[in-house]
């Protein structure tokens, strides 16, 4: 008895120091986690404001040499602070945790090496848009209106930094093409203004909270234009000189991303980075080929079930140009947006068991950009639940928006696709911050594509132009595959890109231009939407295959979105661990 006594304490005595151990790297993994966390908000105060933390609203990015070095440095010191942590004695959800932790520095860290932090502004954005942040955070205390206008009164050393990091890529010969460039001009003139109150960065003064007193609004306005003046308006002057007379002509002439120095290393770990995958630059060509030919043939059919006279440009030429398509004002068509999206939520239910408390709303793209930008965004709610999400919708020239394209671009961008998914995930449970907040372009663009096809299962695309709508939004996402990869790394020119659009897609040219310069200007992105569309949709395939009457489409999403945005890899492992399990519990 005494000898069987011992073996149990000594057993007992083993597990509880297994317990120990896990519980101490489990602590030690999860402080590393907060560690960096804290400094990405520390080093990136947009971002932190973005998400709702406004310990840091008074300040702007430090775009210092000093500042980019220590951000640099974070980066491999999180990576080296994480692999000090035993893996082995995590009990299995935090490997999980700490193996997406490691993927993130991974691949930051590799990032790095190309420097492309040299290159600060874009048409998609920069220092000349930085106005519509105060559309996207809370303005509701005083103290957010005197962190604003702190922020303005930071404006020139932003500005100055800006300009010394584009000046340190033109040294190096890390710009950005001229073609997209010549866009940033007339962003920057907007900005450019006599009068501080018809700046767009005075924009949340003019209508301050009615608990204010009129001395407080007084003096917040009075303090709003005078840093306006002062710091805004001669910073965009001078960051206007700058870029017109230096940077835009030291600008390349090639829009290849392989072109930069190390720039097919570049490209081919762009690659890796949005699709999560080994496939190769090459490979990702010929599966956009196959795509546009599989959606070519289904368009075809739609074509000839509407016993349309013509060939398949000539209902394309038909599509832009007849205006029953199309609403006559920008009011017309956002009211057409929020008819769309309220048809949207009771079919959700069908498809999924959890569904996000927060709730989205529709706006329009501010009118500063919304010339130089692409149809339709979401923005993500704040992560303290005090800013709900957004579908943000194009109403820049109503005349070349198509009705039959506003379902799909709906389910997309906001239910079941972008907001369903990435607010969902921000309310999960038990998850670290950079897991809750951040994650794969991969899953959240692949989620989005993958939805529109959901819209079938909830009864949309009723009429053959929305199912039209529906193959030319795919066949976008295919074009993607081809001209992304043509251009930065086959030796594509931009006509040829925006002809191969042309030919395969009913969108505009107005779409279609805007949309090549953005994958000019963003390499390797535009890939993430088809590849990770097509690992859902087989994984999918696979679970119903193999669970036939038993497989359950609700279930199936629930699986698929309880991890949050991960990379493809880890989504294959878990679906096939959970057609494993759910075919167990039926045999």
């Amino acid at each position: 008895m005494r000898k069987l006594l011992l073996i149990l304490l000594g057993f007992s005595s083993s597990c509880f120091g297994d317990v120990v151990a896990e519980r101490s790297e489990t602590e030690k993994l999860h402080a590393v986690f907060a560690e960096h966390w804290d400094r990405e908000m520390r080093e990136s105060p947009i971002w932190a404001s973005l998400m709702g933390d406004r310990r840091f609203n008074d300040q702007w990015e430090d775009l210092s040499e000093e500042g980019r070095q220590r951000r640099r440095a974070g980066v491999v010191a999180a990576l080296d602070d994480v692999q000090s942590i035993d893996r082995e004695l995590l009990p299995e959800a935090e490997q999980a945790n700490y193996d997406l932790f490691r993927y993130r520095y991974q691949d930051r860290v590799e990032r790095q090496q190309f420097e492309m932090d040299l290159i600060p502004i874009s048409q998609r954005g920069g220092i000349q848009t930085l106005d519509d942040m105060a559309n996207r955070i809370r303005m509701e205390t005083m103290q957010d209106y005197l962190d604003w206008i702190a922020r303005l009164n930071k404006f020139d050393q932003l500005t100055q930094q800006t300009i010394a990091l584009m000046q340190r890529g033109v040294e190096k010969g890390i710009v950005p093409p001229s073609i997209t460039m010549q866009r940033i001009p007339g962003q920057i003139a907007r900005q450019v203004v006599e009068d501080p109150e018809a700046s767009l960065f005075y924009k949340p003064f003019k209508n301050l909270p009615d608990r204010f007193t009129s001395e407080e609004k007084s003096q917040v306005q009075s303090a709003a234009r005078q840093a306006i003046a002062e710091k805004v308006i001669p910073s965009f002057v001078r960051l206007r000189d700058y870029f017109e007379n230096e940077y835009l002509p030291a600008c390349s002439e090639s829009i290849a991303a392989a072109d930069l120095p190390d720039g097919k290393a570049y490209y081919e770990y762009l690659v890796r980075h949005f699709t999560t995958t080994d496939l190769t630059p090459d490979e990702i060509h010929e599966l956009g080929l196959a795509e546009v030919k599989r959606n070519r043939r289904e368009m075809q059919e739609i074509i000839e079930q509407l016993q349309f006279e013509g060939s398949f440009q000539d209902f394309i030429h038909y599509l832009r140009t007849d205006p029953r398509f199309y609403y006559e004002t920008p009011l017309e068509l956002f009211e057409g947006y929020l008819a769309v999206s309220k048809r949207l939520d009771p079919h959700i239910p069908k498809l999924f068991t959890r569904l996000p408390r927060m709730p989205y709303g529709v706006k329009k793209i501010p009118d500063s950009v919304a010339a130089d930008t692409t149809t339709a965004y979401y923005t993500r709610p704040a992560a303290d639940g005090s800013r709900a999400g957004y579908f943000y919708v194009n109403l820049y020239k109503p005349e070349t928006r198509p009705k039959y394209e506003m379902e799909v671009l709906a389910v997309h961008e906001a239910v079941p696709g972008h907001h369903l998914q990435i607010a969902l995930q921000q309310e999960l449970e038990g998850l670290p911050d950079f897991r809750r907040f951040s994650g794969n372009t991969v899953f959240i663009e692949g989620w989005g594509l993958y939805s529109e096809r959901l819209g079938y299962d909830m009864g949309l695309y009723t009429d053959p132009y929305s199912r039209f709508g529906q193959l030319t939004y795919d066949m976008w996402r295919a074009v993607r595959l081809v001209v992304d990869t043509g251009m930065h790394y086959k030796g594509w020119s931009r006509q040829q890109a925006i002809d191969f659009f042309k030919e395969n897609a009913a969108k505009t040219e107005l779409d279609i231009i805007n949309e090549i310069d953005r994958y000019i200007d963003w390499p390797g992105q535009a890939l993430a939407y088809k590849v990770g569309q097509l690992k859902i949709l087989e994984l999918r395939a696979r679970a119903e295959k193999a669970l036939g009457s038993q497989f359950d489409l609700r279930h199936f999403h629930d699986k698929v979105l309880e991890a949050g945005s991960i990379p493809l890899f880890m989504l294959e492992a878990n679906v096939d661990a959970w057609i494993a399990s759910q075919s167990a519990s039926v045999q």
